[in-house]
């Protein structure tokens, strides 16, 4: 199956892509894609326990591992500081 994955912020700055599509095995979860996210794009790591994944626009909590489907869209989004 196929999932697009958008990036923003630091995430973005980090992978060096606005979006990607990765294929994944079907019964994929959202942490499957995690892993993957991160073997594709190792520094990845360094935001990864104060970033947020959202499937289809509702955030997922940390540790939820939520099935996906084909055409699914997940977004990386990192903690946004403001002044």
């Amino acid at each position: 199956m196929k999932v697009n994955v958008l990036f923003f912020a630091r995430s973005r700055e980090i992978a060096g892509v606005s979006e990607t599509v990765l294929e994944l095995k079907a019964g994929a979860t959202s942490q499957d894609l995690l892993e993957s996210l991160l073997r594709e794009y190792p520094l990845l790591k360094e935001i990864t326990g104060s970033c947020v994944l959202a499937l289809n626009q509702e955030y997922l909590a940390q540790d939820e591992a939520k099935a996906l489907r084909d055409g699914d869209e997940v977004a990386v989004i990192p903690p946004i500081s403001g002044g």
